[in-house]
């Protein structure tokens, strides 16, 4: 790569490579595999954890599972990883996940290339030689023409923003930093915040074990039987017969998730009795297809209270107690608008004895007190609290790096408003910078496989393309950008997913801008949209050589 290699003006303290990529998750390891061994350019990771997986390499609280199944949560640009890995279940726990992680980090030899426990502090653009100069938390230097940012959607987590956090003598945990070896909860008085995801899977885990667990609920959470099981013979035998085939309906589908089997009929216009039965076979089947049981769900309000109304009946129907079932019960949003929950018995959790739920709207936490928890009502005594309040999503763990582009802008200045992005790859005044499934970009709408698939292949293409046709730079136009982000805003705005403060438009975080980020158009249409891009040489883009190093 022109300019990569031989940087003069770097000191002799400085590692000089061809790319610098931010992240060991899936995104990264990926990344890297296509530079280094498809392109033969030097690359190089820096990694915070002491291990690959990303988001399941830290993300290891009981119960953590994967909402999309096993064959269809994984790679496909290999046929030959494809046929010697085997999943066990339906939908894979996290260290069948974080295994899976490990063995193609070990088949095709990319830790030799991954800096473990090491933290990126900073990537400051050097106008002058075209190079990003990266710098570690423990002083390391690197520059490169490209940066890379594989830091992943769900990887910045919040800290509790509760008065009196940290005055707890008990024990207390996060979901998003939980202990390596767990933790036993056998017989405990425990208390946890949070009924999100991360809430939903390791109340549902730890319930039978803890002495007693009181649920602390803010808002109520729309969740939907999984049916896990173990994996059966004739589904495998059956996805490898037609990888082919099953990989290119994902690729050209709308989120990359080929058990949805969407129907195009309209709600309304299906009798009553035949709506009833679709909804009760997809309940019945488990995860996310219930969603796509007909295509105006997600668009239209009426339609929408149609699958609103019989997941309501479902919840009273699992949960005994009449007023927990109606505090369990989603009101102010629409079934969707927030990120569905798949879960192995989370409602059936609440007819235990030893489980209560605390509904916040109603008695809210006043303070985290010495021995527990108080709220409007009274006060509550654990030995153990756990976190679960999720993450500042898309576009923090980028905000936590100092990154500047020309004439030293800072993301986090240019993103004050909201993320800009063009496509979701790259960032108007940043140049050779660029993000996997970013904001703008299907990313979280998406089996996110799939999408970091698509977005690295793209940016791989991408640099290659520069370098045979000696190019040293490119970079989004500030017109492109402000059309995207547009589009992006527009195709949201048709949907009901501006109907709920979900972390899709950063709601969860305090002083964060209401901006929807991830792109609702589907994956196959983005995919057409970028290769569009591409082959009309980079349109929105600008191309140029960078000043010689």
């Amino acid at each position: 790569m022109p300019g990569a290699k031989g940087a003069g003006a770097e000191s002799a303290a400085a590692e000089i490579y061809d790319a610098i990529i931010v992240g060991a998750g899936f995104a990264g390891m990926y990344m890297l595999h296509r530079l280094r061994d498809d392109m033969g350019l030097s690359a190089h990771v820096f990694e915070a954890g002491s291990g690959v997986g990303g988001t399941w390499f830290w993300n290891r609280y009981p119960g953590a599972r994967v909402d999309i199944e096993s064959q269809e949560y994984s790679f496909s640009f290999s046929e030959e990883l494809e046929k010697d890995w085997h999943w066990t279940e339906r939908y894979s726990a996290q260290p069948e996940i974080l295994k899976y992680a490990n063995h193609v980090a070990d088949r095709f030899d990319l830790r030799r290339d991954i800096s473990f426990n090491t933290r990126v502090a900073s990537a400051i653009y050097e106008e002058a030689t075209g190079l990003w100069r990266i710098t570690t938390e423990d002083g390391r230097i690197a520059t490169a023409r490209f940066c890379i940012m594989a830091t992943g959607c769900l990887s910045a987590a919040k800290t509790p923003d509760i008065p009196g956090a940290g005055q707890f003598e008990g024990e207390t945990y996060s979901t998003a930093t939980w202990p390596t070896g767990g933790v036993d909860f056998k017989d405990k008085k425990v208390g946890i915040i949070g009924t999100g995801s991360s809430g939903i899977q390791t109340i549902t885990t730890i319930a039978p074990e803890v002495g007693e667990l009181v649920v602390f609920q803010r808002t109520p959470n729309f969740s939907v039987p999984a049916h896990n099981g173990p994996l059966k013979p004739e589904i495998t035998r059956d996805w490898l017969n037609h990888r082919e085939a099953y990989r290119k309906e994902q690729r050209e589908s709308g989120v990359g998730i080929l058990a949805l089997q969407p129907r195009e009929e309209l709600t309304l216009d299906v009798p009553e009795q035949e709506r009833e039965q679709e909804f009760e076979m997809r309940w019945a089947k488990g995860g996310f297809c219930l969603g796509a049981a007909f295509a105006d769900l997600g668009i239209d309000p009426a339609a929408n209270n149609e699958l609103v109304s019989f997941v309501t009946e479902k919840i009273r129907g699992i949960v005994k107690d009449p007023e927990t079932a109606d505090r369990l019960t989603p009101k102010t949003y629409p079934i969707g608008a927030k990120r569905l929950c798949v879960d192995t018995g989370y409602f059936e959790v609440y007819n235990q004895d030893n489980v209560s739920l605390v509904d916040l709207t109603a008695t809210p936490i006043e303070t985290i007190t010495s021995t527990g928890i108080r709220t409007s009502e009274r006060d509550y005594d654990f030995d153990a609290i756990i976190f679960a309040i999720g993450f500042d999503a898309m576009t923090g763990a980028l905000d936590r790096i100092d990154i500047r582009g020309r004439g030293g802008l800072r993301l986090h200045d240019k993103w004050s408003a909201g993320p800009l992005t063009y496509l979701g790859l790259m960032v108007s005044g940043f140049p050779n910078l660029f993000l996997v499934t970013g904001p703008g970009s299907p990313s979280v709408l998406s089996n996110m496989l799939v999408s970091i698939e698509q977005h690295v292949d793209w940016i791989a293409d991408c640099i290659q393309n520069l370098g045979q046709r000696q190019l040293s730079t490119i970079e989004a136009t500030p017109a492109a950008e402000s059309e995207w982000v547009a589009h992006v805003n527009e195709v949201a705005a048709g949907t009901l997913y501006m109907q709920a403060n979900s972390w899709y438009l950063g709601a969860n975080v305090p002083g964060k801008p209401r901006v929807f980020m991830p792109y609702v158009g589907g994956v196959g249409v983005y995919r057409e949209k970028c290769d569009e891009v591409a082959a009309n040489d980079y349109e929105g883009f600008e191309l140029a050589r960078a000043p010689d190093a």
